[in-house]
């Protein structure tokens, strides 16, 4: 039996096919930069095909089937799928198309050609972040509860908050449906009438913000999604979409297992 410290080493799989298209002019295509910056991408070996790390540059790829990873996040080369943030403002339904006929998600991708649903859902009285997609699976994995994904929510309260509140919140508020804890609280600006206040949590039951702060004597006055995951609703104006692409969309796609 061959000792195991002189066993030869499996090589590495090849993903080269001689039939594709150079490594690097798909990353620049994706979005990733120019072809020299993916170029230098590829050679500081941050880039793996199909699990495989990759440094050469002559590697090409069938941009169809190929699963590119860079710096660990996932590359879409699908052109068809398009993943669109929307500062929802306020009033406004989480629905593709209001069967009773009131302000819906529909008028603000109206000019695409994709058929396009949105993910998760905002109260019509809550604006901001939300997500339009036409991928299916990266919307059934955002919504899912087995990934966690975190949400950011600014809220502005009813009265001073205490100083304790954070902690009561971190360790959970029983609610009529089960209990409820928050990852993080923060306190941003306190008034003897109002608070204002950041919170992330995973949960993602109807009303829950709303109903946890109901809960703990702070009724929600305004209510504003700023994060799902790693995609930040930054300068976005309301009413205003912007498509996630690149390494952001990446980023979004690796934090649930894509």
């Amino acid at each position: 039996m061959t000792p195991r410290s002189q066993r030869p080493n499996n090589p590495p799989r090849d993903v080269h096919d001689p039939d594709g298209v150079r490594l690097q002019k798909v990353l620049a295509g994706a979005g990733l930069g120019s072809r020299r910056a993916c170029e230098d991408i590829i050679t500081a070996g941050r880039v793996t095909v199909d699990g495989v790390q990759v440094r050469e540059l002559g590697v090409r790829v069938d941009p169809t089937t190929a699963v590119i990873h860079v710096d660990g996040d996932r590359v879409q080369l699908d052109d068809s799928v398009v993943t669109i943030a929307l500062n929802k403002p306020f009033g406004v339904y989480s629905s593709m198309r209001d069967e009773q006929g009131r302000p819906d998600l529909a008028q603000f991708v109206a000019d695409r050609t994709e058929r396009m649903f949105h993910v998760g859902r905002l109260d019509a009285e809550t604006e901001g972040l939300i997500l339009l997609t036409n991928d299916g699976e990266l919307a059934h994995r955002l919504t899912h509860p087995s990934y966690e994904v975190a949400k950011t929510y600014l809220a502005e309260v009813d009265g001073r908050v205490a100083r304790g509140l954070g902690r009561q919140l971190m360790e959970g508020v029983e609610l009529e449906d089960g209990p409820v804890k928050v990852d993080s609280f923060k306190v941003l600006e306190t008034t003897p009438g109002a608070s204002i206040v950041e919170v992330v949590l995973h949960e993602g039951r109807n009303h829950i913000v709303r109903r946890m702060f109901e809960e703990v004597g702070h009724p929600v006055v305004k209510l504003s999604r700023t994060q799902i995951g790693p995609i930040r609703l930054g300068h976005l104006k309301v009413g205003r979409t912007r498509v996630i692409e690149g390494r952001e969309l990446g980023s979004l796609m690796s934090a649930v297992g894509m």
